[in-house]
């Protein structure tokens, strides 16, 4: 007999999966009924940013950088959204992989990556960082609204209730931003225990947060359309067509995308 979550009750690993798509799905669900309203709002800030001419950027570091590549260059997504990169601490490419993590306490260094990117006062950015704690994402904050760029901040706020900031400052992430996306991701990123087994596991956080993500594209794609705007939405490469739907839409806004030089 196989039990609800899938597993065939036997030993305790065989409901481990099922525990886990569980805690997920409470996530999701807090999510939607409790961040729906800012993340409306999150979708319409970037429908006006788009409709008046502007660009919109999201960044991460580390594995929060996954949930900012998710919904560059993606199919159903909008082509006007860029990855603001910076080396080193983009994914786990670099080596050894600590050296990432020390990159986002290095203060400053927000400061040149903007200095030095494409973006300019009236654009949009969604900054990405699950504890919202250290230099990097604060300053990325502070820097960019400073600008003139209307900065979402995506984070847990019960980071900044249970940990300390490692920026100068005493502040969050959250302390910077136009509009704070709350991901309810609880404070270790670690949904579940089991005896045997030390320390508690299994991390949500990326699930989660980028489905949040694809929220707001989603919001703002539905946004430009009710402004009879088109969205500027890319179609799939392995379907019929889909290249050149692709090349029209990115002709026609090809200065607003920088992911292709």
């Amino acid at each position: 007999m196989v039990d609800s979550d899938g597993s065939d009750g036997g030993h305790p690993s065989d409901r481990l999966a099922g525990r886990y798509f569980d805690a997920a799905i409470d996530l999701l669900r807090q999510v939607r009924d409790q961040e729906g309203g800012r993340i409306t709002e999150a979708g319409r800030l970037i429908a006006d940013t788009v409709a008046v001419g502007g660009r919109v950027f999201s960044f991460g570091a580390g594995h929060s950088s996954l949930p900012a590549q998710d919904t560059v260059y993606r199919a159903g997504g909008l082509a006007i959204m860029n990855l603001l990169s910076v080396p080193g601490v983009v994914g786990v490419d670099v080596r050894p992989a600590t050296l990432g993590s020390a990159l986002e306490r290095v203060d400053g260094l927000a400061g040149a990556v903007l200095d030095t990117s494409p973006l300019e006062p009236g654009d949009a950015l969604l900054i990405i960082s699950l504890s919202g704690r250290n230099a990097l994402p604060v300053e990325m904050a502070m820097n960019a609204r400073a600008l003139g760029i209307k900065v979402i901040g995506l984070t847990s706020v019960a980071y900044a209730d249970a940990t300390k900031s490692r920026h100068a400052t005493g502040t969050y992430l959250k302390d910077h931003c136009d509009l704070v996306l709350d991901s309810r991701i609880p404070v270790g990123d670690a949904e579940l225990t089991s005896p045997g087994i030390d320390a508690p596991f299994a991390p949500a956080s990326t699930v989660v947060t980028s489905a949040i993500m694809q929220a707001v594209v989603a919001t703002a794609a539905g946004a430009l359309a009710e402004r009879g705007i088109d969205p500027p939405l890319l179609r799939s490469g392995n379907v019929d067509g889909g290249h050149d739907w692709n090349a029209r839409v990115m002709s026609a806004y090809a200065d607003r995308i920088f992911y292709r030089e």
